[in-house]
């Protein structure tokens, strides 16, 4: 079983079945990664980066691969290697390192807002590499939607600012990711796709691991990175589900459902709360993103 895009050839009833499946998939995806993301976070206080997603990784590539077994997906192994797919794992790899020095420095909540800033970047990226046309109203969305994210980020001469910044360069690097999500052949299974991108940024990380060192762990710990391989293993396969079985336009806005999710964690583990310019950023980039995905379901 893979998910498939959806095609203009399918009748209204189909698409809107096939858009309601995709908007579970990326609900399901963003409660997931930001279930990740806290319990990386708060590992992150006491454990190198690299050496927890090398940890986590290989809990995650067992179970995806367990699960492909069980799809009958394997015997297509070749290609979880192929051009595209591997292109999109090394992405995956460099904005996951970018993304997570910076989360350890920032409140869950902030970073998750930053990141919520790709559906901009998409636009622009595909305006400029598949040539596809923006008209004014949606440059007025783009720009107001980045200056909802320089709400966020707040930007001074410090260190706090430097990581923000960080994290906004790793969504970019998210938003090419999911550009070349686009570019995977129709036929290949998105758990293969889940596959390899698990284990690039697994084999990026035992590389980074050479120069961290290993530390010490304790079986909280370990047990805290199995549950953080859960999460993990689902966001991967369900936000490729989204992209690829509904149109991006539709499933794109529940992307937001993460930042309620990352507010409340947030609030309950490290007691973050945004301030006032920053609730106004975040209600800024939400409308922005909302409006970006309305005219684009008009086009």
């Amino acid at each position: 079983m893979s998910a498939c895009h959806t095609v203009p050839s399918m009748s209204p009833s189909e698409r809107a079945h096939a858009n309601r499946i995709g908007i579970l998939w990326m609900i399901v995806a963003m409660t997931a990664f930001i279930g990740n993301d806290a319990m990386i976070k708060n590992l992150g206080e006491r454990l190198p980066a690299a050496q927890m997603i090398v940890v986590r990784g290989v809990m995650a590539i067992s179970l995806i691969t367990v699960v492909a077994w069980k799809m009958g997906a394997l015997p297509r192994i070749a290609d979880a290697a192929r051009g595209w797919v591997l292109l999109r794992a090394g992405f995956e790899g460099v904005g996951t390192f970018l993304y997570l020095a910076a989360l350890f420095q920032l409140p869950l909540a902030n970073a998750t807002a930053i990141n919520l800033s790709s559906p901009l970047f998409i636009a622009v990226l595909a305006m400029v590499f598949l040539h596809e046309r923006v008209d004014r109203a949606r440059w007025l969305a783009i720009l107001a939607g980045f200056a909802g994210v320089l709400m966020v980020i707040q930007p001074r001469a410090d260190g706090f600012n430097a990581y923000a910044w960080l994290c906004l360069f790793a969504t970019l690097i998210y938003a090419f990711r999911d550009l070349l999500t686009r570019k995977v052949p129709p036929a290949t299974p998105s758990i293969l796709v889940t596959l390899s991108t698990a284990s690039v940024v697994w084999l990026m990380a035992v590389v980074v691991l050479a120069w961290e060192g290993w530390q010490p762990m304790s079986w909280r710990d370990v047990g805290l990175l199995a549950i953080a391989s859960v999460f993990l293993s689902a966001g991967y396969y369900s936000v490729i589900a989204a992209t690829r079985h509904a149109e991006v336009s539709v499933v794109a806005p529940f992307r937001y459902v993460g930042l309620l999710w990352a507010l409340v964690i947030g609030y309950v583990v490290w007691g973050d709360v945004p301030n006032l310019l920053a609730w106004c950023g975040i209600a800024l980039l939400i409308g922005a993103g909302l409006f970006m995905m309305r005219q684009q379901r008009r086009r």
